[in-house]
């Protein structure tokens, strides 16, 4: 064994994909609920991504940022065209990165405005990434265990808990960073007037909303954003995954006064934004923008199917749901490989679906006959 065990991995290897299905060496084949985690939007080998990439491949796949991008202000045209007001664009690789990159925008912010505030309220459950500032930011202990001290500067809140955050609330507090619904912490919703009031909060404070699109962005829910379904105007936000439909992307985006305050050399990244990367974001946003009634109806087709097991609560839009069935969970995935069924546990009890957006309502009775079948017979 050569590589380091970061992860706890399940007993099979896949070789290649074809729409929502995997294939292992075997050549046998797998239904996919997961989609790399909420990564391969447009399922897999789908012909315009596999185009864009072969036809940018052989051009030019990285140039250093030092040089003018083209690929990227087309790119960062398209994402500020579906924001909600004028803005600009940071690309990068991932998640975590874009979400390092809004801390450092948040606390970049106050310092050139002259105000001592540089304090996030983050929420319990929440996940925002692994590396320091971005593991800080996640309020939950499994993550930043052994790891300590964390980055100084974050306060915790409950997710749902307005009063909470009133608590969390601080002189020195810059910003409130969200998901509006939480992935890892067990496919959880925010309240509509909970998320509202939220708002009014920082506009009367003065405080910068970020929101965490990492998951639940490029059209996961069946808006391209999360937030469209809560009637946010987020000062920032952040996505990955599903962005460059299994090509490593992120992004964040910020309001036209926010995004200012970076300037040469107040941020970077080797790697972010390099034209291979800006081909497949180009196809995604162009091809899931198509897709959003389809992820609505079908998620919702999805959601009613679960629902008819009665077997937990479930959760969740579109095409991001969860299952809670109140108890562990793992063995059941495990089982539901054996059943060529792909699928995932969070959180511990709670069964996650985020299938690629392309998915069908015939494959989706296939995974609901499986899951019926395995959790009938425990």
């Amino acid at each position: 064994m050569y590589v380091m065990e970061t992860y706890t991995r399940l007993p099979v290897s896949f070789v290649r994909g074809e729409g929502v299905y995997l294939f292992d060496q075997e050549g046998r084949k797998y239904l996919d609920l997961v989609a790399g985690i909420a990564v391969n939007a447009l399922g897999y080998n789908h012909k315009d991504l596999i185009d864009a990439i072969c036809e940018q491949s052989q051009r030019l796949m990285h140039v250093s940022n030092l040089f003018e991008n083209p690929w990227q202000e087309e790119v960062a045209k398209m994402l500020i065209e579906k924001f909600w007001t004028k803005g600009r664009v940071f690309f990068c690789n991932s998640g975590t990165e874009a979400n390092e990159a809004a801390i450092k925008l948040v606390r970049k912010y106050f310092k050139e405005k002259g105000e001592n505030r540089y304090r996030i309220i983050t929420f319990y459950n929440s996940f925002h990434g692994r590396t320091f500032g971005s593991m800080s930011a996640t309020a939950q202990e499994k993550v930043q265990k052994g790891f300590e001290p964390l980055l100084e500067g974050f306060d915790y809140a409950i997710y749902n808990s307005f009063d909470s955050v009133l608590k969390a609330l601080r002189k020195d507090t810059a910003g409130i960073m969200l998901e509006v619904i939480q992935g890892e912490g067990g496919i959880r919703v925010a309240n509509y007037e909970f998320i509202q009031k939220v708002q009014e909060l920082c506009h009367n404070e003065g405080l910068l909303l970020i929101v965490d699109e990492v998951q639940t962005g490029v059209g996961r829910t069946g808006k391209f954003f999360a937030y469209e379904h809560f009637d946010l105007k987020p000062d920032i936000i952040t996505l990955a995954k599903g962005l460059g439909g299994g090509f490593p992307v992120g992004a964040v985006i910020a309001r036209e006064k926010v995004s200012e305050v970076f300037s040469p050399g107040s941020h970077g990244s080797t790697f972010g934004g390099n034209p291979l990367a800006c081909a497949c974001a180009k196809v995604v946003i162009n091809k899931v923008s198509e897709l959003l009634h389809h992820v609505s109806d079908v998620g919702e087709y999805f959601k009613r199917g679960l629902e008819r097991l009665k077997v937990g609560k479930v959760r969740g839009m579109g095409l991001m749901l969860g299952l809670d069935l109140e108890r562990d969970c793992s063995t059941i995935v495990r089982k539901a490989l054996e059943h060529r069924l792909v699928i995932n546990c969070t959180a511990g009890t709670v069964l996650r679906f985020v299938p690629p957006l392309i998915i069908q309502k015939d494959h989706i009775n296939t995974g609901l006959a499986v899951l019926d079948r395995i959790l009938k017979a425990r």
